[in-house]
């Protein structure tokens, strides 16, 4: 493995090493219990919308999208005209998509076939 891509891989296990260590919590871990709990998307729609606002869950989801758009390797400007998403957003979603803890990558794939079974 070349020196770049070592020094690459360290970098990525420390930044998500320092993140995961903030964001560990009681509550936190009870949230996603709760959200482990819900059985349909009507579960889900009636659960954040009593825990967060509209705002958020348009931002969560928004950043869902620009995440498969970038999967499935779109430009950044073919992104902001099909989400409205602003290119700092696509820049964050992106930078998690290489450095991040793979949380996207856990249900990108899914949800990319998905689409395309749809599309059919």
């Amino acid at each position: 493995m070349k020196y770049n891509n070592v020094k690459i891989l360290l970098n990525k296990w420390r930044y998500v090493m320092s993140n995961l260590k903030k964001l560990q919590s009681r509550q936190l871990d009870e949230f996603f219990e709760a959200i482990l709990m819900l059985k349909t998307k009507d579960d889900c729609y009636a659960f954040f919308e009593d825990v967060c606002t509209l705002r958020e869950l348009n931002s969560i989801s928004q950043r869902l999208e620009v995440a498969k758009l970038l999967k499935i390797r779109k430009t950044y400007n073919e992104i902001e005209l099909e989400t409205g998403a602003s290119t700092a957003t696509i820049s964050r979603v992106n930078r998690s998509l290489q450095f991040g803890a793979e949380g996207y990558e856990l249900v990108l794939d899914a949800l990319i076939a998905k689409d395309l079974k749809n599309k059919k």
